[in-house]
């Protein structure tokens, strides 16, 4: 009786943790392609984001909603497509965006961009007079105004090329950022909606090329490479091992608390 017992204990316990295990390996896929880590390579989102961040990128969130103005996004670059730029989206779809010297219009309305430094202001491109944002496009911006690679320089983002949102900084620990990014909307709450609007003067679009398998708005594999002003994608070969960790080891401790959890439940129900 005590060794049937017995095996039917050992036979519990090695049940559950190939449970754990399978379910562990379940929620790391998930969260893999759910969210990915990049690191920041350069200073053109200063003050914003700070060189040699690392932030989480929601690669979900555009499935149930468009991009909107103020969103800090990931993508593969139109420039240079082995690189994975991020910066601010000023203009969606249908917008006509202005910017003469630092003043940014977006459908006639200037923009009081509370999240650019003053001492970090400047425009080092041409002005760019009524340029509408054509469909399936994004115009965008890095914070750095006058040290940033952006949308004045060589147009906008196709769709494809989005890889998802910036909504995490997680390291290093103590910056003045650390924690979700903001919401900036307020910034745009005066700016009337997109409309479509027809015309010669479009912001053009180089190098459309679809971002990783796993993102929202593209369907292949994009490479990675570091940039002095823009972002570098966080290769997956354990070269972050914080992030990879922590995909690894918040799934198996949410499981392993949650089975403790229901089995300290059953033993107090056991004894009532």
């Amino acid at each position: 009786m005590d060794l049937e017992f017995d095996f039917e204990k050992r036979y519990r316990l090695f049940r559950e943790i190939i449970e754990t295990l399978v379910l562990t390996v379940l929620m790391f896929l998930v969260i893999r392609l759910a969210v990915q880590n990049f690191n920041i390579d350069g200073m053109s989102m200063e003050p914003s984001l700070h060189n040699q961040e690392l932030v989480i990128v929601d690669k979900w969130s555009y499935f149930f909603h468009a991009p909107a103005r103020g969103d800090v996004i990931v993508f593969v670059a139109p420039p240079n497509p082995t690189q994975d730029y991020i910066k601010r989206i000023v203009g969606l779809p249908g917008d006509v965006v202005t910017i003469q010297d630092t003043k940014v219009t977006v459908n006639n309305q200037q923009l009081t961009e509370t999240y650019v430094d003053p001492q970090r202001q400047g425009n080092p491109y041409a002005p760019i007079n009524r340029m509408i944002i054509p469909q399936g496009a994004y115009f965008v911006l890095g914070d750095n105004r006058n040290g940033s690679s952006d949308s004045r320089d060589w147009g906008c983002v196709p769709q494809p090329n989005v890889i998802g949102r910036a909504a995490l900084v997680y390291w290093p620990l103590g910056q003045d950022n650390f924690g979700f990014l903001p919401g900036v909307s307020s910034v745009y709450n005066n700016v009337s909606q997109s409309q479509t609007i027809t015309g010669n003067n479009l912001c053009p679009i180089r190098h459309v090329q679809p971002a990783t398998a796993s993102s929202p708005l593209g369907t292949a594999s994009a490479a990675a490479a570091s940039s002095s002003s823009q972002l570098t994608a966080t290769p997956s070969e354990n070269t972050d091992p914080l992030g990879t960790a922590s995909m690894l080891l918040l799934p198996s401790l949410f499981i392993g608390w949650n089975r403790w959890r229901h089995r300290r439940t059953a033993i107090q129900a056991k004894r009532g």
